[in-house]
């Protein structure tokens, strides 16, 4: 899918309220080579977009969000607007079976809830980009979960940390719950969030520590599709460029939140200390 580069061209000097020309001039470039890629003759180049990307950002227009606004205002009833940030593309059809293994559900096709929240996991590399997707809820099963034990548990399991507990009847039942389904709603568990979850898997911290700990550093939930039924009624909608300036903005962002989360972290380790129970008291 190629980015709507020419109606983003358009919607930029639109907002800034700049002629071709203008904004050719702004960007270092010649107004006919703005005028040919606003009438879609051309497809821009690796620099004209970075360059005009860029310039929108730097000039605080923040477009990914503002599409997010406006794609939210046409979503129909029974369905769902969500979010894939993409290293590079997605090539071909959404499958679930491209990803990880290790992967927070295992394999399966991975998005979120909101813009900020896609971007955030793909900011660290250059070519990444985002794509806005519809999804059709209907007809479909759906397993939810919520910060708490369970979770927790089937985390660790598909993360590989809990092989001693593999054929253990709790966790044979939380595999089997999670496989029942076309897709996952869950909180997100990133590298930080599954090293709160090891540190009660090695029996440092109760599940009362580590759930706590775990909703201080909320990043919201994560859309999990597991079975090609789920896969097929997503529709995508739109690839969003991101400049090199937005991928350094939002790094920044996760940098604070990071630290943020980490003191409280500290602080719920803290107030719920002695309560709860222990790995090994869980799985007998």
């Amino acid at each position: 899918m190629e980015y709507n580069f020419s109606t983003d061209l358009q919607s930029i000097r639109e907002v800034l309220g700049l002629t071709q020309t203008e904004l050719a001039r702004e960007l270092g470039v010649q107004q006919v080579t703005l005028s040919r890629s606003e009438l879609g003759k051309t497809q821009p180049s690796d620099n004209l977009l970075e360059k005009v990307y860029s310039f929108a950002f730097e000039n605080n227009i923040r477009l990914g969000k503002l599409k997010e606004m406006l794609w939210l205002e046409s979503i129909k009833p029974g369905h769902k607007l969500l979010f894939h940030g993409a290293k590079s593309e997605i090539e071909g059809e959404i499958s679930t079976s491209k990803s990880r293994t290790n992967n927070d559900f295992g394999q399966g096709f991975y998005a979120g809830e909101s813009y900020e929240q896609a971007i955030s996991f793909v900011s660290n590399f250059e070519k990444s980009s985002v794509y806005y997707m519809d999804f059709n809820k209907s007809n479909l099963k759906c397993k939810k979960y919520k910060v708490d034990r369970d979770w927790m548990l089937t985390i660790a399991y598909y993360r590989g940390t809990l092989d001693s507990y593999a054929d253990h009847p709790i966790i044979a039942k939380l595999i089997s719950e999670s496989k029942s389904c076309d897709y996952i709603v869950a909180p997100i568990a990133d590298n930080r969030m599954f090293q709160i979850i090891n540190s009660f898997i090695e029996g440092e911290i109760t599940d009362e520590q580590c759930k706590h700990c775990l909703a201080a550093t909320n990043l919201g939930n994560q859309y999990v599709f597991t079975s090609n039924k789920a896969a097929k009624k997503i529709k995508l909608l739109e690839r969003e460029y991101l400049s090199a300036k937005e991928r350094e903005y939002y790094l920044n962002v996760k940098a604070e939140d990071a630290k943020l989360g980490a003191d409280k972290v500290k602080l719920a380790r803290i107030q719920y200390r002695g309560k709860g129970k222990y790995i090994d008291e869980i799985l007998k």
